[in-house]
């Protein structure tokens, strides 16, 4: 069964059919989803999806959103971690590629929460664009030793850096297109411990549905390219990076149909 290491499925895109999401996933044979939050006001939806569906959850401050978060949220989170156990401090880092973020909030908040992840001895998934050395910096920073880097897309040396530092990379619907040249580069030429597998649904839709909301169910479809690329057959790469993602995030429920109204 596959892992899919990084789907936001509290995200209201799923709000009309969120429980056929989760079976269609099941049945493509996806057990575990782990959902990362974004913003401190959608903390409840993000635990709701481990109430209702058993899926494991990380919970912090995304980067894109600094604009929502206040210092206040930064004790808030702190005490949320600790009352409710995530597998991760997530979904954290910097951005500097999207227009008008403030770089040095960011990284402020950042800090404040790789903290978070020393303190707690917890796994970090990181939203890493336009901004791999910093994100190295402070890792190093802070000793932060274990997590994935989100949605990687960096040079081979940068990937070396990562894993260096302990961490594995994900890899989903970007892989699918054939233009994404440096991605399958990577996805090829990494050793296949360093990889897990994600989609970022409803985010970063692979090539078959392009501009279209994007669903779990589509992972090991992905899985199948990578097997592909690698020369490799489909068992492979389900046993090998369901073994990597546990060994970041420990052991991981799988998801269940939907056990209360969300």
């Amino acid at each position: 069964m596959f892992i899919d290491t990084h789907c936001h499925l509290d995200a209201p895109e799923f709000d009309h059919d969120r429980d056929a999401v989760v079976a269609r996933a099941r049945d493509a044979g996806v057990a575990t989803l782990v959902v990362p939050a974004i913003t401190l006001d959608t903390l409840p939806q993000t635990l709701a999806m481990r109430q209702r569906y058993g899926c494991p959850v990380a919970l912090g401050l995304h980067p894109i959103y600094e604009r929502s978060h206040r210092e206040e949220h930064l004790p808030a989170l702190r005490a949320m971690i600790e009352q409710e156990s995530p597998v991760a401090v997530g979904e954290i880092g910097l951005d500097f590629f999207v227009a008008g973020l403030d770089a040095q909030r960011q990284t402020e908040l950042f800090a404040a929460q790789l903290k978070m992840a020393r303190d707690f001895d917890l796994p970090v998934l990181l939203h890493v664009r336009k901004s791999q050395d910093q994100v190295l910096k402070q890792l190093r920073r802070f000793g932060v030793r274990r997590g994935i880097a989100h949605a990687f897309n960096g040079s081979p040396q940068q990937a070396q850096a990562y894993l260096d530092q302990g961490m594995k990379l994900g890899f989903g619907g970007n892989l699918t297109f054939e233009r994404a040249l440096n991605i399958r580069r990577l996805a090829m030429d990494l050793p296949l411990e360093a990889i897990v597998l994600e989609t970022d649904a409803p985010d970063i839709s692979p090539e078959w549905a392009y501009q279209q909301r994007n669903e779990p169910a589509y992972l090991p479809r992905i899985a199948h390219l990578l097997a592909e690329l690698r020369g490799t057959d489909l068992t492979t790469i389900m046993q090998a990076t369901s073994r990597n993602a546990e060994a970041v995030l420990g052991p991981l429920p799988a998801a269940q149909p939907a056990k209360a109204a969300a």
